[in-house]
């Protein structure tokens, strides 16, 4: 039987487990399991895959993207260029890191936003989910301002952030946990009031369906988006990376 997993802290909210086993219902796979493996401490890792029997791949997610880098074999080179890892391969004795939440924003954002006209975008968060979705923006010629609580050269704080300004970005993203559930009544701190009809606010949160902060932007006119279809395409992309 070969084995596959989620590993992250804390793992309550999870939609890969039911994702994966459904997918082997439906397509008749018998050879496979997936599994959750809460793992409060990243330090842990080497003991437990040596714990799991046939291990062939291990979906990664918060707060673990980053920092399990340092544990791994090889890092595949866009994950490395991004800087966070959310898929492993367990091949021939090494494990090898990948990201496929990059191709799952990607080709979630083309669903949800126009290319045509020159498009800013405000990125809230930058953790390991916003690596990714910045490499996407990259890509797509789309420039951005990154927003956290703890800002760097170049970032802006959320006290930073003005009604003109957010009236200044079309494109909104949510790149923290905030909003997750259980804690459902949390939203980035930003003004609101500037969000108009001209804008479209992407959140990674996938559950609840609708966030606060998808919420606050809906009831204001804007168009919107959860998680829930990146996360779909990133699943599928990381089953191919583990049976290429």
């Amino acid at each position: 039987m070969k084995a596959y997993g989620l590993i992250g802290y804390p793992l309550s909210h999870s939609f890969s487990e039911k994702y994966f086993n459904e997918k082997f219902l439906k397509q008749q796979i018998t050879d496979c399991t997936y599994k959750l493996y809460e793992l409060p401490d990243i330090n842990a890792f080497p003991e437990l895959i040596k714990t799991i029997p046939n291990l062939h791949g291990l979906n990664v997610t918060v707060p673990h993207k980053e920092k399990i880098i340092s544990f791994l074999d090889e890092v595949e080179t866009e994950a490395a260029e991004i800087g966070a890892v959310n898929v492993i391969k367990f091949q021939e004795g090494k494990t090898i890191g990948f990201n496929s939440d990059y191709q799952g924003f990607l080709q979630s954002l083309q669903n949800f936003c126009p290319q045509e006209s020159p498009m800013q975008a405000l990125v809230f968060g930058t953790g390991g989910a916003s690596k990714a979705v910045l490499a996407a923006l990259d890509y797509l010629g789309i420039s951005y301002q990154l927003v956290s609580r703890s800002p760097k050269s170049g970032q802006l704080h959320y006290h930073d952030l003005t009604i003109p300004l957010i009236a200044a970005y079309p494109l909104l993203i949510n790149a923290t946990p905030l909003g997750t559930y259980p804690q459902i009544d949390n939203c980035p701190p930003i003004p609101y009031e500037g969000i108009s009809t001209k804008h479209y606010l992407y959140d990674l949160v996938y559950n609840p369906a609708e966030t606060l902060f998808l919420r606050k932007g809906r009831e204001a006119g804007a168009k919107t988006k959860n998680g829930h279809e990146m996360l779909i395409r990133q699943a599928e992309v990381a089953w191919q990376i583990w049976n290429s």
